[in-house]
């Protein structure tokens, strides 16, 4: 089972820069994209109804914001809208596909984490909404379920995930608040599954827009697809692709054996 993310920083935009052939060439069975900035009513045909997939939309109530969406070739026995808490739902933050896969439970949770902004002004925000994530990985483990969360998290969790780590100290994305839930989340049972499979540095799915900086790779990895403990005898490979283009993130895919 191949799932693919990716935050298209608006997926209209996207949608000029090759998106319909990158759909149709990841071959994924689910697709989870975060930052679509439109509601369903405002998106043509392909995008909608892409061709062998089902599509399901969770959009910010404020307009050209944030926003989550998920392709699925195999249609979910069921598909959540947010998290039951109406600050973060509002803007279309989280969208939940739920399967049953040879003999076992999954739920596929897109989330699109929020910024915490410079000066930190949503970083209280932020915080509460991360702790609300766990609660809900915890519940669908609890219950037997396994769980794949994946996304822009808005974290690069240790120094050798962003290229400056000293220089971003004491900035979103890098605060030492975030980087301690993203480890306390860890330490609850789940897995970063790119860093199972690779170690070393240099690795990002995030550039600054300033010229020659994603040419020179001064990135962040902000995204990520995370596991329960339960699926880590499942994960077959935890890919990034940075010469995917089209956004200011790179789609990250993860490959469970069935």
């Amino acid at each position: 089972m191949k799932i693919m993310s990716w935050n298209v920083n608006g997926i209209r935009a996207a949608q000029k820069k090759g998106f319909e052939k990158w759909i149709q060439d990841s071959r994924a069975d689910v697709i989870g994209i975060q930052e679509i900035k439109a509601n369903r009513e405002q998106l043509d045909a392909f995008l909608i109804h892409p061709k062998g997939y089902h599509s399901y939309w969770h959009s910010a109530e404020k307009p050209g914001y944030s926003g989550t969406a998920i392709y699925s070739k195999e249609e979910p026995i069921a598909v959540r809208e947010g998290m039951g808490i109406p600050e973060f739902d509002r803007e279309g933050r989280v969208l939940i596909a739920e399967f049953k896969r040879n003999g076992f439970d999954l739920a596929v949770i897109n989330a699109y984490f929020p910024n915490s902004q410079r000066e930190h002004t949503r970083l209280g925000y932020k915080l509460e909404f991360c702790d609300a994530m766990l609660k809900i990985c915890q519940k669908y483990v609890k219950k037997g379920t396994h769980i794949v969360l994946c996304g822009d998290f808005n974290i690069a969790h240790e120094a050798i995930d962003l290229k400056n780590a000293k220089a971003n100290e004491k900035n979103a994305g890098y605060l030492p608040e975030e980087r301690a839930w993203m480890t306390k989340f860890l330490a609850a049972g789940y897995v970063d599954t790119f860093r199972h499979f690779e170690k070393g540095p240099g690795h990002y799915t995030w550039w600054s827009n300033r010229p020659g900086v994603r040419e020179k790779n001064i990135g962040w990895r902000l995204d990520y697809h995370c596991v329960n403990q339960g699926l880590v005898d499942r994960l077959n490979s935890a890919v990034i692709h940075p010469t995917v283009l089209g956004s200011d993130h790179c789609p990250v895919e993860l490959v469970l054996k069935d």
